[in-house]
């Protein structure tokens, strides 16, 4: 079983920045892929950013040049520097971790950004 809490979230101004923060806990030995999601009021849960065990990056096209992911498998911590904030960012951030095969989320964290 895998555990994950995240932090970071809160209310910010368009053109702001935040850092997401997602601490997974457990009997881990190794995790796979790790992933931020996303989902607005009315709207489908939606990839946001994932980072591999070996550090390779993938982003989708609506925040690619602003977000960055990146993780610390020592401590096994996944982070997500978000920078340029649009009002259409405004979304619950969720982690997500891939660990023997089974996707594991976290309870959420609220991103607002304002006009």
């Amino acid at each position: 079983q895998v555990q994950l809490v995240e932090s970071g979230g809160g209310l910010v101004q368009a053109g702001g920045s935040l850092r997401l923060s997602c601490a997974a806990s457990g009997s881990i030995l190794h995790i796979d892929s790790m992933a931020w999601y996303r989902q607005a009021p009315g709207k489908l849960r939606r990839s946001v950013a994932r980072i591999t065990d070996i550090g390779s990056t993938d982003y989708s096209d609506s925040v690619k040049g602003r977000f960055i992911i990146s993780r610390d498998n020592a401590k096994n911590m996944v982070f997500l520097q978000m920078n340029s904030l649009k009002p259409e960012d405004t979304a619950v951030y969720y982690c997500s971790a891939r660990y023997g095969g089974n996707p594991y989320w976290g309870q959420g964290t609220q991103v607002t950004v304002s006009s």
